[in-house]
């Protein structure tokens, strides 16, 4: 399965690792999705993640930023995307949609309701991270 991940659910995979948002990363490192995604949002992640306020706030480590970027890098695939979207009504989350059309993606994984409300986006279903992994466990993929 490809599936684009939103920065929300990366950010917090790192933060609840035990919970459900660390579920997705513990598959995507069991190489059990493909992660599809853009300089983009690969950029906002490393952003989010490399505030001082938020990293002394969680406790996130250098190492922990540059081994989330590591195993996108290895487990996704980067995507250029050559159509440009503007059908979210966050402007900033039209990037999740513009790599789910550019990497074929067959899902967007999200907790955010401005993109939640788009579900399906272009016959791409946008699913919350529970549901993800249940759909996932159901397809024999978890």
């Amino acid at each position: 399965m490809r599936a684009v991940i939103d920065t929300g659910v990366l950010v917090s995979a790192l933060i609840h690792r035990q919970g459900t948002t660390g579920g997705v990363l513990r598959a995507l490192r069991d190489g059990r999705f493909i992660i599809t995604y853009s300089t983009p949002i690969l950029v906002e992640a490393i952003d989010v993640l490399g505030r001082s306020p938020f990293r002394a706030k969680y406790h996130i480590q250098s190492e922990d930023i540059t081994d989330l970027v590591n195993l996108i890098r290895l487990r996704g695939e980067l995507v250029t995307p050559q159509r440009q979207v503007n059908d979210c009504r966050d402007v900033k989350d039209n990037k999740f949609l513009e790599a789910a059309l550019a990497g074929r993606a067959e899902a967007i994984v999200s907790g955010d309701d401005d993109l939640l409300i788009l579900h399906p986006f272009k016959d791409i279903p946008i699913w919350r991270p529970a549901e993800f992994l249940a759909r996932m466990q159901r397809w024999g993929s978890v």
